[in-house]
């Protein structure tokens, strides 16, 4: 009986040691649980003070184009571009469906004089970035417009350059970065399908003369291609989709 009594102290004193342990060992988790998060609240909060990107509004960029804001000095984009983007001639680039990010690219380039154009220059001036990305993306959302390579003389060559390059000359191929349509890649390289084959035919060659400089890629393609080579390739471009 008298060793049975011992055990049984024993055990409850081996139990009450072992709860104790518990708690202590909770108590220890506790504090190092609690030490671990304490240098991540600050991070937290940095993290929540960075301002996100400009949410953008559809029905502000779209009075913008077509309307312009005279109390602002900003001219309606519609005049010249036309109804949703699609401009009328070959004197201006069609708009609609451009991706977002490559309109606005353009857009703050002129406004910082990086790509030089005395008319878009004058017209950027007095947009803000919201600005900017409210129109870019309105654009990005219109119908694609489509258009046909017009010169059946030039339309293999034309062919030849956008898919397969000028390999004697260092030249990529178009469809590369532009896609096998022309719809290009969001964010990298512009829709170039279906646009004035005289727009593109310019911009090829203010690349080659060093008037457009905004993109050193296209600069060094361009001053490689002759200007046979430029007309074959826009007029060909005019007619993907």
């Amino acid at each position: 009986m008298r060793q049975t009594s011992q055990i049984s102290k024993f055990t409850s004193l081996r139990a009450g040691f072992a709860a104790l342990s518990i708690f202590a060992l909770i108590g220890v988790s506790g504090v190092a649980i609690a030490s671990d998060a304490a240098p991540m609240a600050p991070a937290a909060e940095a993290k929540a003070a960075v301002p996100g990107k400009p949410k953008v509004d559809l029905a502000a960029g779209e009075a913008l184009y077509s309307n312009g804001d005279a109390s602002r000095g900003i001219t309606a984009c519609l005049t010249c571009h036309g109804p949703k983007g699609q401009s009328a001639t070959g004197t201006w680039p069609k708009l609609s469906a451009q991706h977002t990010a490559y309109t606005t690219k353009q857009l703050k380039n002129f406004k910082e004089g990086s790509r030089a154009n005395p008319v878009m220059m004058g017209m950027a001036a007095n947009l803000t970035e919201q600005d900017m990305q409210n129109i870019s993306a309105f654009l990005s959302r219109q119908p694609i417009s489509q258009g046909l390579a017009q010169n059946k003389d030039t339309i293999e060559l034309g062919q030849s350059i956008y898919r397969g390059g000028i390999a004697a000359k260092g030249v990529p191929a178009c469809a590369a970065c532009h896609s096998p349509t022309g719809v290009g890649i969001p964010a990298q390289y512009p829709l170039v399908g279906g646009q004035w084959a005289e727009y593109t035919n310019a911009q090829l060659l203010a690349f080659r003369e060093g008037v457009r400089k905004n993109s050193s890629q296209m600069t060094t393609i361009a001053t490689k291609l002759s200007d046979n080579e430029m007309k074959a390739v826009a007029d060909y471009m005019a007619g993907l989709h």
